[in-house]
C-alpha cells in the first residue's frame, strides 16, 4: 500500500501499470538496438552512451530531491572501491547482453535475464552467503529452479530447431553467431548475479538509492571508455555517430530504460515488495517477441521458444523457493539491503521479512522514503 492520501485508484492499480511500463521499456530498447546495430553501431559505445546519458538524469533527479547539494553524494574510500568493482560489473555485463542481442536476437536476449536469480542463489550458495538444506523443500525447489533455467538456456544457445510463422530476420544470423551470442547472454546473466552478490557489502557502506544508481552509471561509463581501448580498433571514429537514428535510440536508452525505470521499480518494490516486481520480469521476453517478430520480421525459432518458456518455468521455482524461505525466516529482522538492477540500474530491496509484503508503511510519513 502506498501513504496516506495516495489516491485510490493509484493505489490500486498503480504497481501494476508501473511494472508493465518497465517491462515494455526493456523490450523497446532491445528492438530499438537490434535496428541501431544495423546501422553499425558497436555495443560498446551503446553501454556507454546510456550509461552517461542515464548518470546526467539521475544527478538531476537527485540535485532536484536534495535542494540542489551534493553533500548526500559524499563517498569513502572504500566506498568508491566497491563501487568501482560492482560498476565494472554492470559495464561487462551490459556489453556482454548487447554483444549477444547484436550476434542473436532481442527475443532471445531478453528471456536469458531470467537467468540471474537461478546464478545468483548457485553463486551464493558455492561461498556461504545462501544455506542450503536438501532436506528443505524450499532448498530444493532453488536447486531444481535453478537447473531449470540452466537447461534453458542450453536449448536457446545449442537448439535453434525449425523457424515458426515463416518470418524471417532483416539481418539473417548463421548458427555459428546464434550460439556464441547466446554464451555472451549467458555471461551477461553471471555478470548481473555477481553484481548482486556485490550489493551486500556495497549497501554497508553506501545506502543512499539515488546517488548510489548515479555513481555506478559515471563509473561504467568511464570503464565502458577504457574497454573500447582493447576491444575496438578504430577509438576515435567509433564514437561518431553515423545516422540520425542512433540518437534517439541512445537517448531513449538512458533516459527510459535506465532512468526512468529506476524511478518505476524503486516505487513499486518500496509499495508491493521486491516479489511482486521479480514476478513481472518474464513480461518483457513476451513483449519483446512479439514487437520483434511485427516490426524486425524476426524468425522465432522451436528452440527459443522452449527455452524462454524453461527458463521462465525454473524463474517462478526459484522464486517460490525463496518467498516461502524467507517466509519462514525469524519475523523479528527487519534490517534490509539494496541492490541494483544491471540491466536498468533499479533498486532493488530485499527484505529479512515476507518479500510480498510492501516495504512502506501506511502512516503519512510514508511519502518522504521514495527520495
Amino acid at each position: 500500500m502506498a501513504g496516506a492520501g495516495t489516491p485510490p485508484w493509484l493505489e490500486r492499480c498503480g504497481p501494476s501499470v508501473g511494472m508493465v511500463l518497465v517491462q515494455l521499456f526493456y523490450a523497446l530498447v532491445d528492438v530499438a538496438l537490434k535496428t541501431a546495430y544495423g546501422l553499425g553501431m558497436r555495443p560498446i559505445v551503446f553501454v556507454a552512451y546510456r550509461q552517461g546519458i542515464a548518470a546526467a538524469t539521475l544527478l538531476l533527479a537527485s540535485l532536484a530531491t536534495r535542494g540542489c547539494t551534493l553533500q548526500p553524494m559524499a563517498v569513502g574510500a572504500r566506498g568508491v572501491a566497491l563501487l568501482f568493482a560492482a560498476s565494472l560489473a554492470t559495464a561487462t555485463g551490459q556489453y556482454f547482453y548487447f554483444q549477444g542481442l547484436h550476434l542473436a536476437s532481442p527475443s532471445m536476449a531478453r528471456a536469458t535475464t531470467n537467468l540471474a536469480p537461478g546464478i545468483t542463489f548457485a553463486i551464493a550458495a558455492v561461498i556461504g552467503l545462501e544455506k542450503v538444506d536438501i532436506r528443505s523443500l524450499r532448498s530444493v525447489a532453488k536447486i531444481v529452479g535453478t537447473a531449470i533455467c540452466l537447461a534453458g538456456a542450453a536449448i536457446m544457445a545449442f537448439f535453434k530447431g525449425p523457424g515458426l510463422l515463416g518470418a524471417a530476420l532483416l539481418s539473417a544470423t548463421s548458427d555459428s553467431d546464434w550460439v556464441r551470442g547466446g554464451i555472451y547472454l549467458v555471461g551477461n546473466a553471471i555478470c548481473v548475479s555477481i553484481w548482486y552478490i556485490l550489493q551486500v557489502p556495497v549497501c554497508k557502506s553506501y545506502l543512499d538509492p539515488l546517488s548510489l544508481a548515479t555513481w555506478m552509471c559515471f563509473l561504467a561509463t568511464l570503464q565502458c571508455a577504457a574497454m573500447a581501448l582493447f576491444l575496438e580498433p578504430n577509438y576515435l571514429e567509433i564514437w561518431k555517430l553515423t545516422s540520425f537514428w542512433e540518437f534517439p535510440c541512445i537517448l531513449y536508452g538512458g533516459v527510459f530504460a535506465s532512468g526512468a525505470n529506476f524511478f518505476l521499480q524503486s516505487w513499486c518494490i518500496a509499495v508491493k515488495g521486491p516479489l511482486y516486481s521479480a514476478i513481472f520480469t518474464p513480461l518483457s521476453a513476451v513483449i519483446t517477441a512479439m514487437l520483434s517478430t511485427l516490426f524486425l520480421h524476426e524468425q522465432l525459432h522451436v528452440g527459443s521458444v522452449l527455452g524462454a518458456v524453461t527458463i521462465i518455468v525454473g524463474l517462478f521455482v526459484v522464486l517460490w523457493g525463496k518467498a516461502d524461505d524467507t517466509k519462514g525466516r525469524d519475523l523479528q529482522s527487519s534490517d534490509s539491503k539494496q541492490t541494483v538492477d544491471a540491466d536498468c540500474i533499479a533498486v532493488r530491496v530485499e527484505t529479512r521479512t515476507n518479500l510480498s509484503e510492501p516495504l512502506l508503511p501506511t502512516t503519512t510519513d510514508a511519502n518522504t522514503q521514495l527520495f
